[in-house]
This record gives C-alpha cells, structure tokens and sequence, in this order.
C-alpha cells in the first residue's frame, strides 16, 4: 500500500454533495469510508470538512504515538452514559469487525497481555495512512482548512453546510466533530452548539481518562515514577459508586495511569456538580480491613524485630511502606513487635483505603476523552440518525457515551461511523 501525505491535496470547489461529513478524526474517517462503501456503484459525492490544517492529528498522538484502535473485548459495561444504552449500537460493529476491517485496510495487529489491539509496527501513523488511504481509493474528498460555522437545514430539503470558505448544499450531514478533549488537536466542542441550533439536548461535558493532580502536602512528588497495582474506590456523598483495580502511577503532580484515568469520569462529573466526592486507594487490592490486619498481624509474629518499613515492603513498594508509616504518624524504623493496636489499625486503615486528597483533574489538555454530550436516545440506534433532525446523523465523541481506557473509545467511533456511513449512503 502506498503510503499518502496527512494532509490532503487540495480538492475542487464543491457546491452540491450528497452526504457532508463534519469532522475528519477517527469517527468522521470511518463513516465516509464506509458510505463511500456502500454505495456501490451509484455516483454519490461524499466529502469531509475538517477545521484542522494537518488531518488525523488526535489518531496520531493516542495510545504514546501508537494508536490503541481497540481491543479485543468490548461490551456495554466498558462504557457509561447518561441516557440510552450503547449495546445495540457495539453489538452491530464488535472487536472483531473492527479487526477484520483493518486487515482489509492493510493494518495488521497484535494483541497485548492486556487485550489491547495496536498495529504491528506501533506507529499511529500506519492508522491514518491506510485510513486516508481508502479514503482517496474511494473518492471520498477530504476537504482540511474547511472548519463547518453552521448548519442549516435546507428548503429544497437537506442541509446548507456553512464554512470558513463558503457552504454547500448536503443530502444528508455527519457530525463527527468529536468533544473538547486535547483541544491542540482540534476539539473545541463548537459542533453542540450547532446541534443544539437544530433542537439537540447536550448533557453536561466533563473531562474523562485524566489524570489527577493531589493536594501539595500529599507524598506523591517522592514517589514520581512508581507504578502498582490498587483499588480504587469512588464514593459521592458518602455512597459508592465504582469500585475498580488495575496500576496507578505516581507522579511529581499526582496519579495516573490506567485504574486512575477510567476512575475519573466519576470525580469529574460529580466534582462539578457540586457535590463531595471521596477517591479511597486500596494498596491490597481485593483485601479489606479485617484480612489486612489479620495478615500483618500473622507478618508480625513472624518477624518481630523486622522494622515496620521493611515488613510493609513485604506486601506493597518499600519507598511507599514508608511514607504510609509517616502518615500514620509511625516511624519506619519501628520494629514489628514493638506495634500496639491502635498503630496497627492506622496502618491498616492506610493500606485499605488511604483518601487521596485531589485538588483538581489535569483538565481539557490531558483528558483523553469527553464524557456527556448529545444523549444516545436522540438518535436510531440502528442508524445513528437524529430522531430530531432527519437526514443528520450523530457519532463518536459527539454522543453522550464515554469508554474506558484500552481501545474503546476507538472501538465506539469505527463502531457509530460503520453504522452512519452505511445508512447515510442507503439513505
């Protein structure tokens, strides 16, 4: 395959196609490819306008450069959403579409320990080109520099596209202008604003998949760089609402990593609606209160003049075991025998659900993606077609549905830009 620039050449003035696509990323790609797919041999126009110079530029930079396009199992409960439910919509276009589709695109992956699927030369750059690629095969005109104003429905029928450039007249209109998230490569949220202009709801929108900054007289700056396994625990006003494990990370801010990123959309949402909200980090993943202090107590009589440090340093990183020990108020160097009850109980308190004290998410320019937006049951699951709007089609980030970190929210733009593409085209 031969490999095509990012940017596009420019393409001839159009004034008159038969599906506009709004938005150029993943969602947006995905759908002209496969309208342009589907409609065989009829001599439909399909074209992109994207407001970004270079297109693709949020594929490019996901997964540290390598473009984490899905994995290998998807199913409802890897996503949230307010209102509706995206099972019809994943059920339509699973993982293993998705695999098979890039096979036919010329993409070969591999699957990680972790059920991530990435391209075998891990480079995102592989994604984009075949995906531009099919793109140009298909003469679906890509159209960069284009950024869409408004759009207003049409009296001869359809839609007039306003753009930076002009407008055009659409049969029928794609939005895929994806939400605020990593708003350096594009994202800005202005496609709400023009659904709202056409009688859409957008539910509020926080960042998701981000990172947390921790209170300044936290510990976390001595421990930038360690990774390990937890528990995370999300209560709001008072009651649980996730509860989840997998490798957080330290950092000279705060903590990342996995476990952290898909627990935040929890925090986020509920931080800005005011109300209190509690993150506990379990050190012991799946141990709680009773079996910890059984455990150390069992350490304990084994190793009574271990210093405490190095007996925690057993069970969870040493550097760790003893900033837990300060907080507590408790010298590392205190030998194992020397602990009474009420010592033992802070520690174990510590271990099983230390409060993390968050400050604040990173924000807009590290979120990954976008959780709220334009509620699922506004739209055909079957189609992805407005139930406001006819003739204008939802997809990707622009809807109110939101996946965890490790592919799913790729898998969630192939999946609604399969399902719109096709049905625009039949359309």
């Amino acid at each position: 395959m031969t490999a095509r620039p990012s940017t596009p050449a420019p393409a001839p003035a159009l004034d008159r196609v038969d599906i506009a696509i709004v938005g150029a990323g993943a969602a947006g790609l995905a759908a002209g490819i496969f309208a342009g797919e589907a409609r065989g041999n009829r001599p439909l126009r399909i074209v992109l306008l994207d407001g970004a110079k270079t297109i693709g530029a949020k594929i490019l930079v996901s997964g540290g450069g390598r473009c984490n396009v899905t994995h290998d199992g998807v199913g409802p409960r890897d996503f949230q959403s307010l209102c509706g439910s995206p099972h019809a919509i994943l059920a339509a276009f699973p993982a293993q579409a998705a695999q098979d589709w890039f096979a036919s695109l010329g993409v070969a992956l591999k699957r990680e320990e972790t059920g991530k699927l990435f391209p075998v030369t891990d480079k995102a750059r592989t994604v984009l080109e075949a995906l531009l690629h099919r793109c140009h095969a298909l003469d679906v005109t890509i159209l960069p520099q284009h950024r869409v104003t408004e759009i207003v429905p049409s009296d001869a029928g359809g839609f007039r596209v306003l753009h930076e450039r002009g407008s055009l007249e659409a049969g029928r209109v794609v939005m895929a202008t994806g939400g605020k998230s990593l708003p350096r490569t594009g994202s800005d949220g202005y496609g709400w604003e023009m659904v709202r202009r056409l009688g859409h709801r957008v539910t509020p929108t926080y960042p998701a998949l981000v990172p947390f900054v921790l209170d300044e007289a936290m510990f976390h700056a001595e421990l930038a760089g360690l990774s390990q396994q937890v528990e995370l625990t999300i209560l709001v006003e008072g009651k649980w609402v996730d509860r989840r494990s997998g490798s957080l990370l330290w950092t000279h801010v705060g903590v990342s990593g996995p476990v952290v990123m898909d627990a935040s959309r929890f925090w986020t949402s509920a931080h800005a609606e005011g109300k209190s909200v509690e993150v506990r980090c379990n050190f012991l993943p799946g141990v709680g209160m009773e079996e910890a202090e059984r455990q150390l107590i069992e350490l304990a009589a084994a190793r009574p003049r271990l210093t405490l440090g190095k007996l925690l340093a057993q069970r969870i990183p040493e550097r760790l075991a003893e900033r837990l020990c300060r907080v507590c108020g408790i010298e590392p160097g205190l030998t194992a025998g020397q602990l009474d009850r009420a010592s033992r109980r802070a520690v174990v308190l510590a271990l099983t659900g230390l409060v993390l004290p968050i400050a604040r998410d990173r924000g807009w320019n590290d979120a990954e993606v976008t959780a709220g937006g334009v509620p699922l049951e506004e739209t055909d699951f079957r189609t992805m077609e407005s139930r406001v709007r006819p003739g204008l089609y939802l997809i990707g980030e622009m809807l109110d549905c939101d996946g965890r970190i490790g592919g799913f929210n790729f898998q969630w733009a192939w999946a609604t830009g399969y399902l719109a593409g096709r049905a625009a085209a039949a359309a």
